[in-house]
Formats: C-alpha cells, structure tokens, sequence
C-alpha cells in the first residue's frame, strides 16, 4: 500500500455529520505599515500579544475578560512582518451552525491619536487532526549573487496554499552565511502546517538573501506539494529557482529567470494518525451552488446538461469518464482532486450525459466538498489519455465546471502548456457571483497562456460565465442554447489546428451504398 494512503487514519466517514462539538482553527498574524518607534533602524515588533477573549453571562451584564494566549516569534527589522508561529483555538459551536473558517480579517491598530499605526492581518483555517510531521533538508546548488562585496547569505520561506488562492507563511530556514551552495540544517514541521493534510495542495518555497536591514533581496521561487517531497532525494525533487514565476513586480532586467537550484536532500515522516474534519460547502444547504432543488437543476448540472447533451453527439458509444476534484472521500476522508464520480475508480465512465448527472447526485451525498481547488490532476489525467493517442484518430474535450477558485495556478498553466501539445481542449464554465480573473488568464484568448517562460503551442481553452447566459425571463432553454453555443465555438478550429499541425488528414469517405443485387453505374 502507497506510504500516502497509509497515513490517512480509516475510521467511519460521514460528509454530513461531525460527533464533536468543537473543531480546531489555526490563528496566522501578518502585519503591515507599522508605527516605525526606532530612532536609527525599523522597529522589532517583538512580542505582539493575542489574547483569547471570554464572555461571561450574570445577570443579564456581561463582563469582558482577557485571558493571556501566547506570543509571535521576534523578527528584526521590518514594519511588515509575517509571523511563522500559529495560534491554536478551539472554536465551539451549536449543531446546526453554519461555518466557513476561510476568511481574512484586517484591522488597524491604534494607540497613537492622529497616527497610522499599521494593521494586523489574522488569517485562519480550519484544521485537521493530521498529527504526522516531516522532517527534511534541503540544499542549493549556484545561487545568483545578489551582494556586491561577497556571496549570498541564502534563506527559504515555505508557504502554503489557500483555498482563496492566497498563501501562508509556514516555515523559515536559518541564514547561511557567504555561501552560493548554502546546505540548510534539516527541519521538522507538522504536516497540517505544511498542507493541511491535502498531499496535492501547493507548497510555495521562496529564496533570499538575507540583508541585516530587514530588505532581503528576492532570489526566485519554485513550487512543490507534499506528494512530490514524500519521493524523498530524487530526481523529481531538484526544483530550478526562478524568478518568473513570482507575483512581486520584479524588474525584467533584475531577472535572470533561472537563479539557480534547490534539491532535497532528505525526507522522513512519522506517523501517527491523521484526521475527519468537518462539513464544509454542505450541498443540503441552499446557500451552496451544489444544492439539490427538488424542483430545479442547479447551475453546475445545467451547464453540463446544455454543453454535454450537444457534444455527446460526436461520440460513438457515449459513455464519459466523470472525475469531481476538490473533496473528502469515504471511507477515511481522503482528499483527492480526481475522483470518479460514480465511485468506481476501475471503471469511471458514465452511460451518456444522464449517467453523469446521477453520478454528479449520488456522490454529493457520499462525498465532503473541501478546498483548495487543484485543476492541474484533472487536466493531467486527461492529457495522458490524449498523449497515448496522437494519430489523430481521437479528439479529448475536457469540461470543467466551476466555481473559479484557483489554488494551483502555475501547475494548470504547465499543464495545459503541456496538453497543447496534445488531441485536446479544455471548455471551463463558471458558476456563481466570484470573479473569473484567473479563468480568463487560462482561457488565453488576449496573451497565450505560458509556464517557465515556454508558450501554449496552441489555444485549447475556451472559458464562459455561466451567469452571462441566464435569461431573465426564465426561459432556460433558449439559456442553454445559448451556452452551448458560444462554448463549443472555438472547438473545431482547435480541432483542425491540432490536425494540421500534425499533417493528419481526413480518412478517405466510404464507398456510396449499393443495394444487394444492384449494379453501382458511374457516368461520365
């Protein structure tokens, strides 16, 4: 059995219900702008205290009390410190209380009338019971230079994905000093810190020089999972630092694009048991976009409705493989995103676009709808399929509904860079009120989507808002039609891009059909 599964705990899974009346929510503070109180160098916001905050009812007046929590790390000379030290709290609430521990709180900080005292940003997540830790160590290899009078003095920060997109500070490594080649001391971390318990979640790793003032220059990155690390020293763990790759505003002509290489050098896990977190997106609620309406389908069934019942048609047996990505899965609440919505993973195809609307139904009661959200296994799987098949007998379209919340955008983009390459499209429909800012990147329509500075061969995605199709006078049909219409355009020139590239051409039509006992006359 794979170490990975070995690790997740099998005990009854339940998406609907939890037996424990509290779960655990993990406290990350950032700061930023903050009051700079010394006279020669920035501040050393040492020792911010929180404070868990108690209400105590008597007699209809309630009295507040401050009970002492603990205290973030010390981190010299910055006004904007990230804190990698967390806050651990239970959070109690009543059974039928409707939670989402995704959220971002900023508030300013006050103490000093008529002054700006910067802000305090409280991030949390809801945890696991993950009570595995990894220990690894790691290693660069030429480092760019950033010190005019000697070599670096190199560091990493580890972050780890948000189901919003964003990422959170986890882990620090030491300075090593005048060094190029640094080989950084080996470091435990609790792999609920690092993932959560999600082995595919993205892990961002960042490189810099450390610089006594708190200005640290910015290296480059690169970007790993837990499933990748758990390989140990391998060939698949020597990652190429770039600087392409970031979302800071870097100056072209400070960028070389490949500033180097980090290995791992070593990768171990004790293990224990690990988790059954609680419901979160309950498609039984009406506020979530897979609820069950007994009298209507819901957006996402609707989109693969209007799209699959005309792209159905050019297939020969209509049976679909259905993969959900983005859930717990029964028995132990493994997290997966590419599971086969019928539940069979030997045989994932659905009979026709009816079969995977019942299986779509059947696994919302079975499955535990949980972030973040990966499109990169899904395009993946399919681009295996497509990469056995290249003779041009065999055309794959991947549809994927959602809800534009993307937590693994530089391993989609690689992937579907990878997949142009390949027999297949991509059509993405978007469901509910977000912004689709990322989906439109992917789509790729104003600037060719590229990864690692290397470019899409070809456009292969084609995104729509589902929102933009909904007629306001309930006529869903001409909706969907609509729908299916502007989401199919772009896939014969895709098609034919894909053929010509290729030099395939069409197979010679058949002979005209003769009657048995007929003579065929062909006059000139």
């Amino acid at each position: 059995m794979d170490k990975l599964d070995d690790m997740a705990s099998v005990y009854e899974f339940d998406p609907f219900t939890g037996n424990i009346p509290a779960t655990k929510v993990e406290i990350t503070v950032s700061c930023r702008n903050l009051l700079d109180k010394d006279t020669f160098s920035k501040s050393d916001p040492s020792e911010y205290y929180f404070f868990q905050c108690c209400s105590i009812c008597h007699m209809h007046i309630y009295i507040y009390i401050y009970i002492y929590f603990g205290r973030t790390e010390v981190i010299d000379n910055t006004l904007n410190p990230d804190f990698v030290r967390k806050f651990i709290l239970d959070y109690f609430f009543e059974e039928k209380q409707n939670l989402r521990f995704d959220f971002r709180l900023e508030k300013p900080l006050g103490g000093i009338p008529g002054k700006k005292c910067g802000t305090i940003i409280l991030s949390a997540e809801e945890l696991g019971n993950c009570r595995d830790s990894a220990t690894m160590q790691f290693c660069a290899n030429k480092l760019d230079k950033k010190d005019f009078f000697g070599k670096s003095d190199p560091f990493m920060v580890f972050y780890r994905s948000n189901e919003d997109g964003t990422f959170t500070i986890c882990h620090k490594t030491e300075v090593v000093k005048n060094t190029l080649n640094p080989v950084w001391q080996s470091f435990t971390i609790p792999v609920r810190a690092l993932c959560n318990g999600d082995y595919d979640r993205t892990i961002k790793v960042e490189v810099y020089d450390w610089d006594r003032d708190g200005s640290h220059d910015f290296i480059g990155e690169f970007t790993t999972s837990y499933r990748e690390l758990a390989r140990g020293q391998s060939q698949f763990n020597v990652y190429e630092v770039s600087c392409l790759q970031t979302p800071q505003a870097i100056p072209s002509s400070l960028c070389k694009h490949k500033q180097g290489s980090v290995t791992l050098l070593s990768f171990s896990v004790e293990s224990e048991f690990t988790f059954l977190d609680y419901i979160k997106g309950n498609p039984s609620q009406s506020t979530s976009l897979h609820y069950m309406n007994p009298y209507q389908m819901n957006a996402y069934a609707m989109a693969l409705k209007a799209v699959g019942e005309i792209i159905q048609d050019y297939d020969s047996d209509k049976m679909f493989p259905a993969l959900g990505f983005g859930a717990k899965l029964p028995p132990d609440g493994r997290v997966s995103h590419e599971f086969p919505l019928n539940g069979n993973i030997e045989n994932p195809y659905c009979n026709g676009i009816e079969g995977i609307l019942e299986a779509y139904h059947q696994s919302l009661k079975t499955v535990q709808l949980y972030g973040p959200t990966n499109f990169a296994p899904v395009v993946n799987h399919v681009a295996r399929y497509a990469a056995a098949v290249q003779d041009g007998s065999q055309y794959f379209v991947l549809l994927i509904i959602t809800d534009g919340v993307i937590s693994d955008m530089s391993q989609t983009k690689e992937a579907i860079v990878n997949g142009a390459k390949l027999p297949m499209s991509i059509i993405i429909v978007g469901v509910g009120q977000a912004e689709f800012d990322a989906m439109v990147e992917l789509d790729g329509d104003d600037i060719r989507i590229s990864s690692r500075g290397k470019l899409a061969e070809r456009d292969i995605v084609q995104f729509v808002p589902f929102r933009d199709y909904m007629d306001r006078t309930g006529n869903h049909v001409l909706s969907m039609a609509r729908l299916a219409k502007d989401v199919l355009a772009e896939i014969p020139d895709q098609f034919i891009s894909y053929m010509k590239s290729r030099g395939i051409k069409p197979n010679p039509a058949p002979p005209p059909y003769t009657p048995p006992g007929h003579t065929h006359h062909t006059q000139i």
